[in-house]
């Protein structure tokens, strides 16, 4: 089945090459950096399970996810080799550690060992003697304390795979990548490297046609055209090198690192929608055709911001996309709208609704992006902002760059991309803006001739002094 050019060597065979070598690696430590579903966790829970089951075996074996999901996901990989090749084991199901501390989704082997998959929390590793899988590390919320507290299990026996895709440069996963390749390995690692054309030069597509239904589109693709049909779906160019090609996001450019935005980033089994009976405060960004028109909602509790709601409208009408935003404006304490070309009538509009005091226009100079742009970064690295676990919103995050001009101005720049110009961005800016503006009646005008004028919050345009 399938137009595929690059048949494996042995279409036989269970694994590909890349796959046999990495579980056929008995190294101490060896560290995987690959492209997204090429089978490399599922190969790991094979060469798992294929030494687990030995009556030699002295350890149990722990597994660390990037959550829940992928801890149950894994766990099923093993249990589905253990019956292929007829070990006797048996899923104990979700089983609580060290006093109810911590978890695992756990199965039993007949040799009386243990295979563990637990999800992200590095504490869990501590204390436990055994192998270590650490799946997904760059993804974790600090793989540096994850290998600090998982490297000691294996001080009396066994190994650490680490398997990941990058994200962003100043990640550690990307320090032990370097190690390898560049500061001479110190730590002795074996470094496998998988990009999509590697495992596409392996026969991946021929293998992934075998196990597809006969109306999948990838049935007609040959190894070329699926790799720019990957392409095309991922979020942008960076996007794409990152999670298929092992090339990592350059942190040094972009205004918010990946770890810094993966820190403020809800789990993915959080419900972010979730609302606490907090004040609501939103940011608008306008677009129409080119640009998205992006709705941002934040709930005020304590001096923590957790997004609400995100609606993303592009190509509607202005009295269209009002029937979605008006509804969420009439719920906010206040709203912040961007007031640069198409959303100068945006903001006169929502003003003449809902009051001048209540909506302010904000108007896009260099200035202002500024002033917006700095509490984002400054509310990620105090952890009092949280927004969801979604690779648009990530990837719309990772474009924004700041520069420094020839007269020593900074500019906050974004390319324009299909899926908008970092419009999501502007609008969590705006609504950050919103909600940390002062409450009513408690800035005046500067120049006020009376101090009477009606109470109202301050702008980043005008001078407030307090009342």
């Amino acid at each position: 089945m399938g137009r595929a050019q690059v048949i494996p060597k042995n279409p036989e065979a269970i694994f590909l090459k890349f796959q046999s070598d990495w579980v056929e690696d008995g190294s101490r430590l060896k560290l995987m950096e690959k492209s997204r579903q090429i089978g490399i966790s599922w190969s790991t829970a094979y060469g798992m399970v294929s030494r687990i089951a030995l009556q030699s075996a002295r350890y149990d074996e722990w597994v660390s996810s990037r959550d829940e999901i992928q801890a149950r996901l894994f766990l099923e990989d093993c249990k589905l080799w253990a019956d292929i090749t007829d070990i006797a084991a048996k899923a104990l199901g979700e089983i609580a550690l060290d006093d109810g501390k911590h978890s695992a989704h756990v199965m039993h082997f007949a040799n009386s060992r243990r295979i563990h998959s637990m999800s992200s929390n590095p504490d869990a590793q501590a204390g436990k003697r055994g192998s270590r899988v650490l799946d997904e590390f760059a993804l974790h919320p600090d793989p540096r304390k994850l290998w600090s507290i998982a490297y000691p299990g294996i001080t009396w026996g066994g190994q650490m795979e680490v398997i990941s895709t990058h994200r962003g440069s100043k990640n550690f996963f990307n320090t032990l990548v370097r190690e390898v390749k560049e500061g001479g390995n110190p730590k002795k690692i074996s470094l496998h490297t998988v990009t999509l054309q590697d495992a596409l030069d392996a026969g991946f597509l021929w293998k992934l046609q075998q196990n597809l239904a006969a109306e999948d589109e990838r049935q007609e693709m040959t190894e070329a055209e699926y790799f720019d049909w990957v392409k095309s779906g991922a979020a942008d160019e960076e996007s794409f090198l990152q999670e298929y090609m092992c090339i990592p996001g350059d942190d040094d450019a972009a205004f918010l690192e990946y770890d810094l935005i993966a820190s403020a980033e809800y789990g993915a089994l959080d419900d972010w929608t979730a609302t606490e009976g907090g004040v609501l405060y939103a940011g608008v960004d306008i677009g129409r055709k080119n640009d998205l028109t992006v709705l941002w909602i934040v709930e005020k509790l304590g001096d923590v911001l957790y997004t609400r709601h995100v609606e993303e409208m592009r190509n509607m009408r202005k009295s269209d996309q009002e029937k979605i935003l008006y509804p969420w404006f009439a719920k906010c304490a206040r709203i912040c709208i961007d007031y640069t070309g198409l959303g100068i009538g945006w903001g006169d509009d929502a003003q003449d609704k809902f009051g001048k005091y209540r909506v302010e226009c904000v108007t896009f100079t260099g200035g202002v992006k500024e002033a917006l742009a700095y509490p984002v970064r400054s509310r990620m690295e105090e952890r009092r902002i949280r927004i969801p676990y979604k690779g648009e919103i990530r990837a719309d995050l990772r474009q924004i760059t700041k520069q420094v001009t020839p007269a020593g101005n900074i500019r906050f720049t974004a390319e324009r991309t299909p899926d908008g110009h970092s419009d999501r961005f502007w609008a969590l800016a705006l609504a950050i803006h919103a909600a940390d503006g002062l409450q009513p009646n408690a800035w005046k005008p500067l120049n006020s001739p009376t101090g009477q004028e009606p109470a109202g919050v301050p702008t980043l345009d005008d001078e407030w002094i307090p009342a």
